[in-house]
């Protein structure tokens, strides 16, 4: 396993011959809150790993021992001047982004608190694996604000409208058992599992095609929200983008004569 840090709070971790990185939240001292430049080492980090052909799979975790993560770092916000904060909007939303743009399959990991820009870096996710002791939610309008790190698109993506709607605008805290129950979270296992678990499910994603699993998140994006007849072109545009592919003819070869693939990657 390898390390390389972004900046003082991201860590990136390589497993599984660098095919699975693991993108770790470490500002302890803060659980985890999203500073300005906490920020732009999320969005640096994640633009790393997009560009990283070697990547297949990214797994969002934390350090911390309590919480995955607790949102914007309201001291700082406190301390900006309206100026500030219109200059800072564009390095805060780049975090968010980052995680959501990532070409390959992403899962977090959380365990503990997962609030407002905490649980909008988990929804930017394909998975959320959580553990008992997950809460989450989007408490934004109890300080004044709304979710501003795509909670407002991405929650009733997940849960429906009306159901996004009473937990915006309640800034209810969802336990864990509620939140796996009304789909806030996908896997729910055991206490302390979390990490452990995500890893293992980014193994088993990262054993598939490279170019495969691209074209398929590619094809899951972009074909959300269109008409079928729409989504079933998005499909064959991806389709059309593996059929012919070195992955697809490994593939189909290592399944007839009965062994593993050597993806190319290609």
């Amino acid at each position: 396993m390898s390390e390389e840090r972004f900046g003082e709070f991201v860590l990136v971790r390589r497993h599984e011959d660098g095919h699975v990185a693991e993108l770790a939240l470490d500002r302890p001292k803060a659980m985890n809150a999203v500073s300005t430049e906490m920020a732009r080492s999320i969005a640096g980090a994640c633009a790393a790993l997009g560009a990283d052909r070697d990547v297949r799979v990214v797994v969002l975790t934390s350090t911390h021992e309590r919480a995955f993560c607790v949102g914007a770092d309201l001291k700082e916000r406190n301390s900006l001047s309206d100026a500030e904060l219109v200059r800072q909007r564009p390095v805060a939303r780049g975090a968010y982004t980052g995680v959501l743009d990532l070409p390959v399959p992403t899962v977090a990991a959380v365990h503990g608190f997962a609030l407002g820009g905490g649980f909008e870096l988990a929804l930017s996710c394909d998975v959320i694996v959580a553990d008992g002791t997950a809460v989450v939610g989007l408490p934004e309008v109890s300080v004044g604000v709304i979710p501003g790190g795509g909670g407002t698109q991405l929650l009733p993506r997940r849960v429906g409208a009306a159901r996004a709607a009473e937990l915006i605008f309640s800034a209810r805290r969802v336990e864990a058992a509620e939140a796996r129950q009304l789909g806030l979270v996908d896997v729910l296992v055991e206490d302390g599992r979390d990490r452990e678990e995500a890893l293992a499910l980014g193994s088993r994603i990262a054993a598939n095609s490279p170019v495969g699993l691209r074209a398929a998140k590619r094809a899951l994006r972009l074909g959300h929200g269109l008409d079928l007849r729409a989504g079933l072109e998005v499909e064959d545009a991806a389709w059309r983008s593996v059929a012919f592919s070195g992955d697809r003819a490994e593939g189909v070869a290592a399944f007839n004569e009965k062994r593993k693939p050597q993806w190319p990657g290609e």
